[in-house]
């Protein structure tokens, strides 16, 4: 694939994902959705360029998130694990068996996720609504529904590549030679 349309394809996924974390301002009740969509379209860039520019396009848009993203949340998701996990799931699934693969996969959410937290409601004041109601049990009630999520999210994204490859790439293909 020519520089050119490495650049192309990097600067639209780039610009898309932007717009989908800025639109939060929009449909504020969309804070994990939106920078889930955001990291899906990093797919397209580990598929058609490599995972290096993939890392690029993350670094760039993590970066312009954390100043044009009205949400910080939104923001430090991306950040912190939507926008980098289509990258490490490519390069887990092509190097690991199954069990191995959701064991890593699983704890890194888990890892990126309490971290993410703590940070937030240190530095940034994010107070957690059902803390206040449940106190400390909802540490891993939350947890466990995130992981619920997280899971649905990474078969979501399996599916999404699978369907790319084999309808979508060679339609795609004929804009981008």
């Amino acid at each position: 694939m020519k520089q050119s349309s490495k650049c192309a394809i990097g600067g639209i996924v780039a610009a898309l994902s932007l717009v989908l974390m800025i639109s939060v301002a929009i449909v504020p009740f969309m804070t994990y959705a939106l920078p889930a969509a955001a990291g899906a379209l990093m797919i397209f860039a580990v598929i058609e360029i490599d995972k290096k520019w993939a890392f690029g396009i993350y670094a760039t848009v993590a970066i312009l998130g954390i100043f044009l993203v009205p949400e910080k949340e939104v923001a430090v998701m991306y950040l912190a694990f939507f926008g980098y996990y289509p990258i490490v799931k490519a390069l887990i699934e092509s190097k690991t068996k199954k069990v191995l693969e959701w064991v890593l996969k699983s704890g890194m959410f888990i890892c990126t996720m309490v971290v993410s937290y703590w940070l937030m409601m240190k530095f940034i004041g994010l107070e957690i609504d059902e803390m206040q109601e449940w106190g400390m049990m909802a540490i891993p009630i939350l947890l466990g529904i995130g992981t619920l999520a997280f899971v649905m999210y990474d078969i979501a994204l399996t599916k999404v590549i699978i369907i790319y490859n084999l309808k979508w790439r060679r339609l795609f293909k004929r804009f981008f030679k």
